[in-house]
């Protein structure tokens, strides 16, 4: 995370509690507003839809009423229609029941009127006659949100229908007498629940509420305007709205887009005297006046709130300059003082007392470090002359040693030998005693010497190419190949004899010697020690492996580390604890790693250099 001044957080701080407290009151209101705006106007229009279908259904109480109030003369049936406002009348005898297609009118020749909505098809619109074929047809247009469709036109209609049965003298049903309206382009009706519900309203030049009657999905009477100013008949019902008033049978009550615009909504099915649903009535009101008066309060809402934030965080920002004005000079005088300058100082005259304890905290604080400051570089400069001495001491004890010790054990290995003169068995078991002690005592001084060199810096890498079995491994294999033949241990010199690296020859030399040394000394009587290489993407793996006790996983940490070894219980072995590390360090300067994998019946000690 980006770190910031304390003034930035106090001020940060201080204007996200006012954000989230202006976003809290802000979606308070909000909710208000819809509860008491969006939602009480989406409740007037389930009442409009109420007196829509009130509207929509006293209009069939009407055509019943008329039917129940004429003299019928089959004769003049074309007057009849006319005094009956219909836009078709029709008698039915009951023996043509078998080809009467209305059901409204089958359902009369039980002896009953019957009234309802259906829908009429093409071909009998086209026996109707009067131009109802024609006026019903109406071009499907594409619609926003509609769902997919291929037709092109609608030539059915839908109709609100009314049929009275017929009688003789004695009273038996003869046929019946149908007629009803055409609902298609008859603007009427809607018009009329228009003008009942909405008082013709306009917002914007565009009606304030909506009524639409629908043939299945598509507006056959409507006063929704297109985008050219006229009745949308023939555009189609969005896809939603249509799945669950026409599919699942169930009301819409939400806001809709409807053609151009987003509107409150209503919808509700419109069914046959069987129950089918054929066709959805509407009325809707027009969502943007809601809209633009939630947006006006909003916006008196947010230039309060904004004044109110600005007065806010004006007193914030006086606040924190009055508690970051100290802080701030305690911050220079550490950065003096981390410098090195601990004389540095800090005033305590705050108008805040906590303040003032922390500077003077600060002050007493600065006063100590001071004097620890000068112990601990009296105390430095004592351990750096201890530490000189005592690599000092290490390097000469070592080197002397060392040439000591050279001509020491030619002269051992010579009389043991018999280069001086015969020797008994007892005085050569002697002798092997001593010659093991004095290369053991050889190897640590050459460990300790390589320690020294080491840990003064004076260990330098001369890189050059050179064969890595050749020049390196096999030397060390010489050099230990007694010691393995004496525990009967089989060395297997698998290292590729092509192999080059560039590295320094002879300090790579000490990193195989320890680890073929290692090998010999902890492998076991009659076991092996096999030597792998591979070269691969720029780097060389070499791999020393000898059968023996499997190092356990808590002790891998002690390895590599300066004066540790692994002294296996019961054990005697002897050994600095140095070989290792310098082993480590050897690799390390040449760019590489090195680690340890435990085997089933062994270990393998593996290390890796750039070539």
């Amino acid at each position: 995370m980006k770190a910031r001044s304390l003034k930035s957080r106090i001020l940060i701080s201080f204007f996200t509690v006012i954000i989230l407290l202006s976003v809290a009151i802000a979606m308070h209101r909000m909710h208000v507003v819809n509860r008491n705006i969006i939602d009480r106007a989406q409740a007037e229009v389930q009442n409009d839809l109420s007196v829509a279908r009130i509207i929509y259904q006293g209009e069939m109480d009407n055509i019943r009423k008329a039917f129940g109030l004429i003299s019928y003369d089959k004769n003049n049936l074309a007057q009849l229609q006319k005094k009956l406002g219909l836009d078709y009348l029709f008698v039915a005898g009951i023996k043509d029941s078998g080809g009467i297609k209305s059901p409204i009118a089958r359902a009369a020749l039980r002896g009953k009127g019957a009234g309802g909505t259906r829908v009429v098809e093409s071909d009998e619109l086209q026996w109707m006659g009067s131009g109802l074929f024609d006026r019903s047809r109406i071009a499907i247009k594409s619609t926003p949100k509609a769902k997919p469709t291929r037709r092109t036109e609608v030539d059915s209609a839908l109709a609100i229908e009314y049929a009275m049965p017929l009688a003789d003298a004695a009273g038996n049903v003869t046929g019946v007498l149908c007629g009803g309206k055409v609902l298609n382009r008859d603007f009427d009706l809607v018009d009329r629940i228009h003008g009942l519900v909405f008082e013709n309203k306009s917002y914007n030049n565009k009606p304030i509420g909506t009524v639409t009657i629908f043939l299945d999905d598509v507006r056959i009477a409507t006063n929704v305007l297109d985008n050219e100013g006229k009745r949308a008949i023939g555009t189609r019902v969005s896809d939603k709205v249509y799945q669950k008033v026409v599919v699942e049978g169930r009301q819409w009550v939400d806001r809709a887009f409807v053609v151009t615009d987003w509107y409150l909504t209503a919808y509700e099915p419109i069914r046959d005297i069987s129950g089918k649903i054929v066709g959805v009535l509407y009325v809707g009101r027009l969502e943007k006046p809601f809209v633009d008066l939630k947006k006006n309060i909003l916006e008196v809402l947010f230039v309060i709130v904004l004044l109110v934030s600005a007065a806010a965080l004006l007193i914030s920002y006086v606040l924190a300059a009055a508690i970051t004005r100290p802080v701030t000079q305690m911050l220079k005088a550490t950065r003096v003082m981390s410098a090195g300058d601990l004389k540095q100082r800090v005033t305590t005259d705050s108008s805040i007392s906590e303040l003032n304890e922390l500077a003077a905290s600060f002050n007493e604080m600065a006063g100590k470090l001071a004097d620890r400051e000068k112990s601990l570089q009296e105390s430095s400069e004592k351990m750096a002359a201890l530490n000189k001495t005592y690599l000092d001491l290490v390097g000469f004890v070592a080197h002397e040693l060392k040439g000591i010790l050279a001509s020491t054990i030619l002269n051992a290995y010579s009389v043991r030998d018999g280069f001086l003169g015969l020797v008994n068995f007892k005085q050569r078991r002697a002798l092997d005693s001593i010659t093991r002690n004095l290369d053991y005592f050889e190897s640590t001084v050459k460990n300790f010497l390589n320690l020294s060199r080491m840990e003064k810096g004076e260990i330098a890498v001369n890189k050059t190419e050179r064969q890595m079995r050749e020049d390196v491994f096999d030397l060390s294999v010489d050099a230990f190949a007694k010691g393995a033949s004496e525990k009967e241990i089989r060395i297997e010199n698998n290292i590729q004899p092509a192999l080059k690296f560039r590295g320094d020859v002879s300090l790579m030399q000490i990193v195989a010697n320890n680890l073929v040394g290692n090998a010999v000394k902890y492998g076991i009587p009659g076991g092996r020690i096999v030597l792998r290489s591979k070269a691969d993407a720029g780097k060389i793996w070499i791999e020393v492996y000898n059968d023996g006790r499997v190092i356990q996983l808590e002790e891998m940490e002690k390895l590599f580390k300066k004066f540790s070894r692994l002294t296996p219980k019961g054990e005697r072995t002897h050994g600095t604890g140095l070989g290792l590390f310098i082993t480590k360090e050897i690799v390390e300067k040449h760019g590489g790693r090195i680690w340890v994998e435990p085997r089933k019946e062994g270990n393998a000690f593996i290390f890796e250099i750039p070539i």
